[in-house]
């Protein structure tokens, strides 16, 4: 069974439809936000498992098929958009849209003032750790541009790359909790092939001497690439330098 709620975005109709309690939104809708101006363009940036089709009302009540996107999916069209809004767009989906859906609720839709004025808030906020950060600069003599490192971090280091940002505070398990609800990896912490194929995520191969037995056991190990903290980093909301700390 599905169920379509509006939504309402600065002035823009965001259509969520639920599947099993689960949202899928109008990428026509999302695309309008985004300032993505080809959504068919825009659609071939998305995982096809994140996309599919459904019945929809338009502004006239006229019932008619449109495309939707899973919410992988719109984390994957937030990449593509240059707006600088697009953060805080997602920040508003997962903060208001995913918890009314999957409590069942109907929806909230903030005015336009209400919208205006978390943007403000969101320029100060940044503003401040821009401020912070220049204070801190004196303190990172020993850190580098990620930009110019390679290589991949496990999660506990990730973490600790990301949590240096003064918008971000993140550890381990919050980071994993974090790369499930982007769609990284499923539950099995098991990374999507296509975030692989992307060069944000590798499974690395390592053993272990196992506890109680002594012996050399094999297992794997998801490890975060430097594409892939970048990407973190604005999804994450950071603000700002991302840097990784030089081993001596």
């Amino acid at each position: 069974m599905t169920d379509l709620i509006p939504f309402s975005y600065v002035g823009h109709q965001v259509r969520v439809v639920t599947r099993a309690g689960e949202p899928w939104f109008v990428l026509a809708d999302v695309c309008g936000v985004l300032e993505l101006t080809n959504p068919t363009m825009a659609a071939r940036g998305v995982d096809g498992d994140a996309l599919s089709t459904a019945e929809v009302t338009d502004a006239l009540g006229r019932r008619q098929t449109a495309r939707v996107v899973a919410e992988p999916g719109l984390y994957e069209l937030v990449f593509q958009s240059r707006k600088p809004e697009a953060r805080e767009f997602r920040r508003w989906v997962t903060r208001e849209v995913l918890p009314a859906v999957r409590r069942g609720e109907p929806a909230r839709i903030p005015s336009h003032a209400e919208a205006l004025r978390g943007w403000a808030n969101e320029v100060e906020a940044r503003e401040v750790a821009e401020r912070r950060a220049a204070e801190l600069e004196p303190a990172a003599a020993s850190w580098t541009n990620l930009a110019e490192a390679s290589g991949d971090y496990s999660l506990r280091d990730a973490a600790q790359i990301l949590d240096r940002d003064p918008a971000i505070r993140t550890a381990q398990n919050r980071l994993a909790k974090a790369l499930r609800n982007f769609g990284w990896i499923d539950h099995a912490s098991r990374p999507y092939q296509r975030h692989v194929e992307a060069g944000r995520l590798v499974l690395r191969s390592r053993s272990y001497e196992h506890p109680r037995t002594g012996e050399q056991t094999a297992a794997t190990q998801v490890r975060i690439t430097v594409k892939g903290l970048h990407d973190l980093h604005r999804l994450l909301g950071g603000t700002g330098a991302l840097l990784l700390e030089v081993a001596s």
